[in-house]
């Protein structure tokens, strides 16, 4: 999706931005991730952020260390994204699709008088996120595509493999592992993996365990 705002650096973006903790939530850098909001606290996040910079982090709460339900732990890293459609359902909802820009670290989660969480981050070591396609002639494509093909073959899915045979490396292993359907321990392992490379080795090696456990178990297929 493109974007009428160009990042080339953490520098280009703010330290405080407003967060948006989901379980089983998956955005990466350039990758598209759709969003139906309709709390009231994250509808007040969304019109604040339409008025200043239009960016929403995305992080996961770490409900495996939390115990105030209601304002879990944050795992440490996210990514943020800029809103590029916004639409208003007609019924106090507003539909969202946010571009993901780069990864972040929490430094600290602010005191905000504002409905919804605010953290003050850092982009430093994701320098390379604002570097379209970068280290993706390392992701090992062929391997990729064969544990796909298996895994569809298993659930009984159906895709547009065309479009998959000529998506980029990078825009394949992104879209692959926010569509994934593994739990959030696995889902923060690839957003935290250090390149594309070892993304695509992670979603691999999950989507093969995956396979193989059906396999010895009988359980049914994902659907």
């Amino acid at each position: 999706m493109p974007s009428n705002a160009d990042y080339r650096g953490p520098g280009d973006l703010p330290e405080r931005i407003p967060v948006f903790p989901l379980p089983g939530a998956l955005l990466l850098p350039r990758g598209q991730m759709p969003l139906n909001i309709f709390e009231p606290r994250y509808l007040a996040m969304v019109d604040d952020a339409l008025r200043e910079h239009r960016l929403i982090g995305m992080i996961q709460p770490d409900l495996s260390h939390s115990s105030n339900e209601a304002k879990p732990e944050l795992f440490r890293v996210g990514c943020v994204g800029r809103i590029t459609q916004f639409a208003e359902a007609g019924d106090g909802r507003y539909i969202l699709e946010l571009t993901g820009i780069a990864r972040f670290k929490v430094v600290e989660e602010l005191a905000a008088i504002t409905p919804y969480r605010q953290c003050r981050v850092d982009y430093g070591p994701f320098v390379d996120d604002f570097t379209a396609r970068k280290g993706e002639e390392a992701v090992d494509r062929e391997t990729l595509l064969s544990v796909l093909r298996e895994f569809l073959k298993a659930n009984r899915l159906k895709v547009d493999w065309d479009g998959i045979e000529t998506a980029p490396n990078e825009a394949l292993v992104n879209a692959l592992a926010m569509m994934s359907p593994y739990g959030p321990p696995e889902k923060q392992a690839m957003l935290e993996a250090p390149d594309l490379k070892t993304r695509a080795e992670i979603l691999v090696a999950v989507t093969q365990m995956d396979l193989a456990k059906k396999r010895t178990s009988g359980d049914p297929p994902l659907q």
